[in-house]
């Protein structure tokens, strides 16, 4: 197998964020999350597996919306021929809605996160092994989470 390269990851993390944006199907997301082992940390969670990233994700589309992901940098380190180590930052916007308020809220932060890739042996691509959201800073204005 050759080296994950920049660009692949950079098609992996464009591709991710675009299906985040519009609420794609779960099952679009099955292609790009490594067979096994895979562990995702958010703010509010540590999820494994499908059956973690599937509640996860059930859960976030039911409570934002307006949702506009804008990947600031993509940075890939390869560690040896089948894995890479990436970092991420992600603008991220999305509106809220607390009942019983009258308005919805608009939160907007840049989202730091590291990534392990591997490529998949089914697809030679690269898929999302492991998912840590490091730090969130929030835009002056912004709701919070």
């Amino acid at each position: 197998m050759s080296k994950i390269t920049q660009a692949e990851v950079q098609e992996l993390a464009d591709v991710w964020y675009k299906k985040l944006d519009v609420h794609a199907p779960l099952e679009e997301f099955k292609p790009l999350l490594a067979d096994a082992g895979v562990k995702m940390v958010f703010p509010e969670a540590t999820v494994e597996g499908w059956e973690g990233f599937s509640g996860w994700y059930e859960r976030v589309i039911g409570i934002f919306f307006d949702e506009v992901h804008t990947l600031k940098e993509v940075t890939t380190t390869p560690k040896g021929d089948d894995k890479a180590d990436v970092k991420v930052v992600v603008k991220w916007e999305a509106s809220v809605w607390k009942p019983p308020a009258p308005t919805s809220e608009r939160i907007v932060l840049d989202a730091y996160q590291t990534w392990e890739v591997q490529r998949s042996p089914e697809t030679g691509k690269p898929v999302v092994l492991t998912y840590i959201v490091d730090e969130l800073k929030y835009y002056e204005g912004s709701a919070k989470l």
